[in-house]
């Protein structure tokens, strides 16, 4: 069964399958000695070393999948979290037992089929060595830790991306389902029906024709529907998520520069620490979405500049600009772009790298120790 699988991907999956592997190893292990090196204190067995990562969203996804939502109590709050995440990790602890250990599966299978699925994506328009690099580019991301850990990162971007992919390769009915589960994860999946409508506008261009399996797209916002139903369900209100995002997490809509502005103000914060966390490296990620976003309107597929385009928007044009550098990730052609800049000299290549990992090891330290880290 096994030699049938490796058959069917080929070589190229396969170096993807490990170079995914690897990394997360090196990354979980590597946090696993910070944290000991750090704090001086050891780990013992399993669950302290994955435990380590259970902070922030992570632990209350956990909660969710273990006991659902309900609308009192202050666990009234999750019903902001999407459900097909946990609803994921439950089913996956009916097997394995534990929801921590659950949660890791369920992220680990997300982020191999995410490198397949963007490595397959992109070698649509570019050579495989390019392919490789936007991988390796995405997965040594600063955040990329997000991409392993109990957060919906690689679920989200594994069905984002899958989406895109069924779209490029006419699979509309794929191309739906995707989106409508993407839907089901965050609420930017939404953005997946207007970008695919681009690459619907292209085929159109080519054909001249209706294709009426177009129309399967109209399968991605019952996604979103579904959680609001979710949320019919358990509150009375279909729109109660959005009172508890104003009034327990202090977000609302607000225009994108005076988020970006107040983003700014927050370098001067007398703490060091919190001026470096929350207001330079914020603002540092926030204008690389912006250039990056404005550099794919030359250089990449309309459809993915949308996609850039208005995910940059949705996580600036609100109250609190928060969690950029994480949220940077959804805004996966940017690592397209890098690779094709990577090409222009060994030094450029080189630097990406470098940066890269340097603040992936800074702040994966930060994140299990339990201070806020995106």
């Amino acid at each position: 069964m096994f030699k049938n699988v490796t058959a069917k991907l080929g070589r190229s999956d396969l170096n993807v399958i490990a170079a995914v592997l690897a990394i997360k190893g090196l990354i979980l292990f590597f946090g696993a000695q910070a944290y000991q090196i750090v704090n001086d204190r050891p780990l013992d067995g399993a669950n302290s070393f994955l435990g380590i990562w259970n902070h922030w969203d992570a632990a209350l996804y956990l909660k969710i999948a273990e006991t659902g939502y309900t609308a009192v109590g202050d666990d009234r709050y999750l019903i902001v979290f999407f459900p097909f995440y946990p609803a994921l990790v439950h089913l996956t602890a009916i097997v394995a037992g534990n929801y921590l250990t659950s949660a890791f599966i369920v992220s680990g299978l997300a982020s191999v089929a995410l490198g397949l699925a963007f490595n397959k994506l992109v070698k649509l328009d570019h050579s495989e060595r390019t392919a490789h690099r936007a991988v390796l580019f995405l997965f040594i991301f600063p955040t990329a830790y997000f991409l392993h850990i109990p957060y919906t990162e690689s679920l989200f971007l594994a069905l984002s991306v899958g989406c895109f992919l069924a779209a490029r390769k006419r699979y509309w009915l794929i191309a739906g389902a995707l989106g409508a589960l993407a839907c089901l994860t965050r609420i930017n999946g939404l953005i997946l029906l207007p970008a695919i409508a681009f690459e619907v506008w292209e085929e159109y261009r080519e054909t001249r024709q209706f294709d009426k399996n177009w129309l399967f797209l109209a399968l991605i916002p019952t996604g979103f529907a579904g959680y609001l139903a979710l949320n019919y369900f358990v509150a009375g209100d279909p729109t109660v998520f959005l009172v508890h995002q104003r009034e327990h997490w202090w977000k609302y809509f607000r225009l994108p520069w005076e988020g970006a502005l107040e983003t700014f103000r927050r370098i001067d914060n007398p703490k060091p620490a919190e001026a470096q966390i929350t207001g330079t490296q914020e603002f540092l990620f926030l204008i690389l979405g912006l250039a990056s976003t404005l550099a794919a309107w030359r250089y990449l597929r309309k459809s993915y500049w949308f996609w850039m385009a208005a995910n940059w928007l949705l996580f600036v044009s609100t109250s609190f600009v928060i969690s950029v550098p994480r949220y940077t990730l959804t805004l996966f052609p940017m690592f397209i772009l890098m690779a094709i800049l990577s090409k222009q000299g060994r030094w450029i290549n080189a630097s990406i790298i470098v940066w890269s990992i340097l603040f992936l090891a800074l702040f994966s330290i930060q994140f299990t120790r339990g201070w806020w880290a995106f």
